[in-house]
């Protein structure tokens, strides 16, 4: 008999479960789209358009790309209050805050 990952988590105590829930919305929070923060943020695509001085179908457009410059995602973040922070990861050393993009000098 299959059982499902619904039935699994049912077998758990309930400590663990709770666990197991607090840390899925713990991984979901860290995964938001531009539209899932906007929609946290209970701000609409009006209010962010009006803030851009760009029409809602731009801002709309924003929250489909897979890709944009980073001063246009910048720009959106600004527009929610927000600041943009570009950290950078490599094995086996401490995450790297860039300042600029910029040429140095």
């Amino acid at each position: 008999m299959t059982r499902t990952l619904a039935d699994k988590l049912q077998q758990l105590p309930a400590s663990r479960r709770k666990k197991v829930r607090a840390r899925a919305a713990e991984l979901i929070a860290e995964e938001m789209s531009l539209r899932d923060l906007r929609k946290a943020l209970s701000r609409t695509q009006v209010d962010l358009a009006k803030a851009l001085k760009v029409g809602q179908d731009t801002v709309s457009r924003y929250e489909q790309r897979s890709d944009m410059l980073l001063s246009t995602l910048q720009s959106y973040i600004h527009a929610m209050g927000g600041e943009l922070d570009l950290v950078v990861t490599f094995p086996k050393r401490k995450p790297v805050k860039l300042k600029s993009l910029g040429a140095v000098g």
